[in-house]
Parts: C-alpha cells; structure tokens; sequence
C-alpha cells in the first residue's frame, strides 16, 4: 500500500499540468467494459500475487520467466510475491508458483513511468499444456488502429472490486506520437517507450498492470499506468515491448 501511494503521488506530480483535478492517476491497470473469458483463450496470461493478494498481470516469456511491469514488483521481497498460471480465476485452479527473483529495468523512472518493465524468475518451472502457454515477444509496433486485446483480472469500475474471473476487452493500437498529440490529453507525459490503446468505454484498469496488450499474436505492450478507467481523452498507457525485446531476452537469461 505505501508503495502504490508514493508511485501516484510522483505520476500525480509529473502530469498534474494534463489532469483535470477529479481526475486521478492508476498506475495498476484494471479490465473495463470487458467480457468474460478462458484462460485457454489467453494461456500467457498469469497472476501475480503478493501475500495472497492479486496484485499485477503478467506474460509468460518462457517455463521459467514471466514479463510484467517494473512497478508491479518494485520493493517487493521476493518471499511475499506468488505467480498463479493456467486457471481462469485469479484465486484457484491451475498452478500457484513461488518466485525466485525479479529484475526491474535499470532505467525505471517511478515519476515518469519510463522503462516500466521487469523479468520475474519462478522457483521451479511450468509445464506446458492448454492452459499454460508462452506468448513471443513483439518485434514491432503495429500500425495506427490496430486491433488489439488486453486481459486480466483487474476491477471493473475505477476504484472498484477486481474480478474473480478473468476479463477481457477489443482495443486499437495509437502510437506514441498520436497519444501525446492534441487528439488527446495527455500531451508530454507520453514518452517514447510508451503507447496507447482506446475503445469506447473499454480500457485496462487497477490490478491489470503488467499485463499483456497483445496485437497480431504478440505481446505488443504491457499495461503500465493511465488518468481514471476508460476516460474520454485518456487511453491506457503501455511500455512498448518491441523497444525492450532485447532487454528482456537477455535479463531473462540472468535473472
């Protein structure tokens, strides 16, 4: 809790000049305006958890690796956190795994959001089958209005209750460049290793953060942070994976 404070306060900070005051900042994304959905759908797809808790999505990279956003496990001990994958519910079924180690990018910025991206290493490994499964990571951003799907267990109202069973919704891809045009709110606080992605009434929300926006059959970004849930002017915010690919290859091999 006083982790999650201190990042809104420094996000609050950096973007204040953008928000209008009822507005303010998630930085650990939430599934709005979903449907519901089966992990077999989204077998990448796991559970991070700290103390029993969900906190964060994440993406299976490898039967021991799991992509996820820096400031989902930032500060965390490693004994508190647990990595749930293959069941369609947060809080039972498929395999529960104690983790190892993780490694946030050297580059995280808790004030910006830049570099928002880590590899968390699991104790033993997972078995593959239809309910666990890898995903590849991006090597390019899509194109403008490209469709994309995020998913998690996140709540389904700003501030609401996270959801017991996962969810998912149908976005379109918006570059960095168009997210930080006038088009939308935003302006400056959209950096380069950032994109967005919108669709009415739909967007990630709290506790969906790290985990997987996927375009084309590839993680093309993890959800990072964003002013309300599916706010007009206001996309989800994600850490373009294409442009941390090779970070990501070659910490998961030392973690």
């Amino acid at each position: 809790m006083f982790k999650l404070v201190i990042l809104v306060s420094a996000v609050t900070c950096a973007l204040a000049a953008v928000v209008p005051e009822s507005l303010s900042p998630h930085i650990d994304g939430r599934i709005v305006g979903g449907n519901e959905g089966n992990i077999n759908q989204f077998p990448y797809l796991v559970s991070i958890q700290r103390n029993g808790q969900h906190i964060c999505g994440g993406s299976i990279y490898n039967n021991y690796i799991i992509v996820t956003a820096a400031h989902c496990v930032q500060k965390i001990p490693t004994n508190e956190l647990k990595v749930r994958a293959g069941s369609s519910t947060w809080n039972s079924g498929g395999t529960l795994l104690n983790v190892a180690a993780y490694r946030s990018h050297e580059g995280y910025n808790p004030t910006t959001m830049e570099n928002d991206v880590a590899v968390v290493r699991l104790l033993t490994m997972l078995y593959y089958s239809t309910s666990i499964g890898t995903i590849n990571l991006g090597t390019w951003l899509p194109s403008n209005g490209a469709s994309a799907v995020v998913v998690g267990w996140g709540t389904k109202t700003y501030n609401g209750v996270i959801s017991d069973t996962l969810q998912y919704i149908n976005v379109n891809i918006i570059s960095a460049a168009q997210c930080a045009s006038s088009t939308y709110r935003y302006g400056s606080s959209i950096k380069s290793d950032m994109i967005c992605a919108s669709a009415t009434g739909k967007d990630a929300c709290q506790k969906d953060s790290g985990g997987p926006l996927v375009s084309g059959g590839y993680l093309t970004g993890i959800v990072s942070w964003g002013y309300g849930c599916a706010y007009e002017g206001y996309p989800g915010v994600y850490v373009e994976v294409s442009l941390f690919r090779e970070w990501i290859i070659n910490n998961a091999k030392t973690v």
